[in-house]
């Protein structure tokens, strides 16, 4: 049985860490953000590079970025046990991973390059693009490898020190995107291409600060320690971290899926979706920080031997999550088209963002709740099985029946998250209780 006290007291601590996370994936976003505001002026063929180079490389952001939260628990793990002296080692191969995942990605983005025209896209945006595209996908390698330099922050208790790195890039971005974009003497003016070396240019310069802090700090002088290169740790960091990789990828993917899907409804409906998704992407970032928060602790639990406090880490995690999610969702619909009104105009559009809000924040309860036992569950080290009851709810169960809900169900574009409602309810009772058996105590 779990006190209610043992929960409270762990309220804090996952409070203190996901705040940062949620700062540090705020960043990353910006990055785009910024690029499609001083892009803007330009005309709509930029705009439309920008929103479909995004759209491609926000599916590697999240199989980067799942492939290297392993090691964030790896790390966590060893600080809770007070094995520091592990920790270099563990970050080493991290940067070695980090590099390898980077290029890897960079890699496949660049080959993307060539099947756009098979996907019936625009001519005028692709003959555009290319110097963005490439830029973007040189972007993935500092972006791992800075991402592996926060995981290993997060993970020892300093997780603004990570985040700090994150905004490096976004405030160097905005000056390079004027100078480069429109030009400075004697910088030419290089519009959409200059946006992209840009953002290139300021996670470079991110990550080149990172490695100068990481070897001349006195405060990180004990994660500098000289350790060979393990194989065996890099490759259980692989072992583990690929299936993390593929379910970010599986999750993101499924959701571009869904949003393919409703614009098969139309413009009207597509346009309403994207106003739902621009809300509930900012809203969803507390969960998605709470996720990382918990992996971590649970992790560091773990490591220290606290078999005793898992659960009370979970419960304390589940319950901020549901209770931010459940006033988002009350927010939504009671004033889903006011909100709504405050981004587009158009009455029609406003109309069917507002019937999207009401069941896509129903759905987002059940991601937060799934997403939070599956960081639970990350941080236990147990990535394997939660991917393929990822896979089974995003794809088998959310996707098809979304598609029956909104064509023969007559629910229209809203059907389309109704399924993911009900998809993701199944993978939230599973992995709830997957976590509820792994944490289970020889008394109970």
């Amino acid at each position: 049985m779990v006190g209610w006290t043992s929960v409270a007291r762990e309220v804090p601590g996952i409070v203190k860490l996901a705040i940062p996370l949620i700062a540090g994936l705020a960043a990353t976003t910006l990055i785009s953000v910024a690029d499609a505001i001083m892009l803007a002026p330009l005309g709509a063929i930029p705009l439309a590079a920008v929103g479909l180079t995004a759209a491609v490389a926000g599916l590697l952001y999240a199989a980067v970025y799942g492939m290297l939260s392993v090691l964030s628990v790896r790390i966590g793990e060893a600080w809770g046990a007070g094995e520091e002296r592990r920790i270099p080692t563990l970050l080493r191969n991290g940067l070695i991973l980090g590099t390898m995942v980077g290029v890897a990605a960079a890699s496949l983005m660049g080959n993307l390059w060539f099947v756009l025209p098979w996907l019936g896209q625009p001519p005028e945006v692709i003959a555009a693009m290319g110097g963005y595209w490439t830029s973007i996908a040189l972007y993935m390698i500092p972006y791992a490898v800075l991402t592996a330099f926060k995981s290993a922050f997060d993970a020892v208790d300093r997780p603004w020190t990570g985040t700090a790195f994150a905004f490096v890039a976004v405030g160097l971005n905005v000056p390079f995107n004027y100078v480069l974009i429109y030009g400075f003497w004697p910088i030419p003016a290089l519009g959409l291409t200059g946006a992209g070396i840009a953002a290139l240019l300021a996670e470079s310069i991110a990550l080149l600060v990172a490695l100068l802090y990481w070897r001349n700090a006195w405060s990180t002088r004990r994660l500098r320690l000289r350790r060979d290169v393990d194989g065996r740790e890099l490759v259980e960091a692989v072992r583990e971290g690929a299936p993390l990789g593929l379910l970010y990828l599986v999750e993101t993917g499924s959701v571009t899926a869904a949003t393919l899907l409703i614009g098969l409804f139309g413009s009207v409906a597509h346009a309403g979706n994207e106003v739902a998704m621009t809300v509930g992407g900012v809203l969803y970032m507390v969960p998605f920080g709470v996720a990382g928060a918990v992996a971590i602790r649970v992790a560091q639990a773990q490591g220290a031997g606290e078999a005793q406090n898992l659960r009370p880490i979970a419960i304390a995690a589940l319950g901020l999550v549901t209770l931010w999610l459940g006033m988002a969702a009350a927010l939504l619909a009671l004033v889903g088209r006011e909100i709504a009104g405050l981004i587009v105009d158009d009455p029609a559009v406003i109309t069917v963002a507002a019937q999207i809000f009401t069941i896509f924040a129903l759905f987002q309860i059940m991601d937060g709740v799934q997403s939070t036992a599956l960081g639970a569950l990350r941080g236990m080290s147990d990535t394997l099985w939660p991917a393929l009851v990822s896979f089974v709810a995003y794809w088998l169960l959310s996707l098809p029946l979304g598609w029956l809900l909104a064509t023969w169900g007559g629910m229209g574009a809203p059907g389309i998250w109704a399924g993911f409602f009900l998809g993701l309810l199944v993978a939230a009772v599973a992995l709830v209780s997957r976590f509820r058996t792994k944490t289970r105590l020889p008394h109970d």
